[in-house]
């Protein structure tokens, strides 16, 4: 191996063992300041970032005021060039105040300096709205993010709808509740020519929807999976250990540190995930 030898005065950082990569981007932080500055803020969700090895974020408009005008836009970034230990990014919404009842001003959110649109956890319902909302981001070279979840489907469920819902006891959330939106979007996009990213893929149902889109040559539709959905089904929910006593099963013996949105999904649609990553089909965890 060749020898290196570092200048004078520089400092020696001994990497055995170490993984040396460039700095990891997240896409979906929920740094929550403005207005919920008791859940986290601009300081201290960076320095979080960057002891995890993040050295850019992208701050999702759940804040109060949501980032929905120029004036929320400017004081993130403000913030973030002033206290924040990593590079903050900021996403505006797709509708103003997250509602989904109008659009926000995406000229002028653009113009600010947002890298793309979303009301986060809250879906955009109305697919005129989301049909508008790809036709005039396209103008912008932005994604619209969109959380696919019909409510109608998912409202009051706790977990994946299946087997390990039914023994818990819980409401199910099917795989249908995210599919047919994914599918309604990917539509979209190709009728428009809007970029589209579909958050926090978690079905097997949505990873084939993605990869037929891109086998047509929808370039402008992209995904992401979760490090959970990749990796834990909704067998986490019985314990650490994936099992239970059946015959003495309590709410006790539920694991909700496993409760996610959307939620873990089956053994079937974790492989569904490795695969699509494995192929292309999913674009980033």
């Amino acid at each position: 191996a060749p020898q290196i030898h570092p200048p004078d005065g520089a400092m020696i950082i001994d990497a055995t063992g170490m993984v040396v990569s460039p700095g990891f981007i997240d896409l979906h932080c929920h740094l929550r300041e403005p207005g919920f500055e008791y859940k986290e803020t601009i300081a201290t969700g960076t320095l979080a970032a960057a002891r995890g090895g993040f050295t850019t974020v992208c701050a999702m408009p759940n804040t109060n005021p949501a980032i929905d005008s120029r004036a929320v836009v400017n004081f993130i970034l403000r913030k973030g060039r002033e206290e924040g230990a990593v590079r903050v990014l900021a996403i505006g919404c797709v509708t103003k105040g997250s509602r989904g009842a109008e659009l926000s001003e995406m000229g002028e959110l653009s113009d600010a300096g947002v890298v793309g649109f979303s009301d986060d956890g809250l879906p955009v319902r109305d697919a005129n709205v989301m049909r508008q909302a790809l036709s005039y981001s396209s103008s912008f070279g932005l994604p619209i993010i969109n959380h696919c979840e019909v409510a109608e489907l998912s409202r009051n469920g706790l977990a994946n709808e299946g087997w390990v819902s039914s023994l818990l006891g819980v409401q199910g959330i099917p795989s249908s509740a995210e599919e047919i939106m994914v599918a309604r979007d990917i539509a979209l996009a190709e009728l428009t020519g809007g970029r589209l990213h579909i958050a926090h893929a978690s079905t097997a149902g949505s990873v084939e929807l993605v990869r037929q889109a891109k086998r047509r040559g929808l370039r402008n539709v992209t995904c992401e999976v979760t490090p959970h959905h990749l990796t834990l089904s909704d067998e986490a929910l019985l314990g650490r250990d994936g099992r239970a006593d059946f015959e003495h099963l309590t709410p006790d013996a539920y694991d909700s540190n496993a409760k996610v949105a959307p939620p873990l999904r089956s053994r079937r649609d974790v492989e569904a995930m490795v695969d699509g990553l494995a192929d292309g089909t999913i674009d980033l965890i």
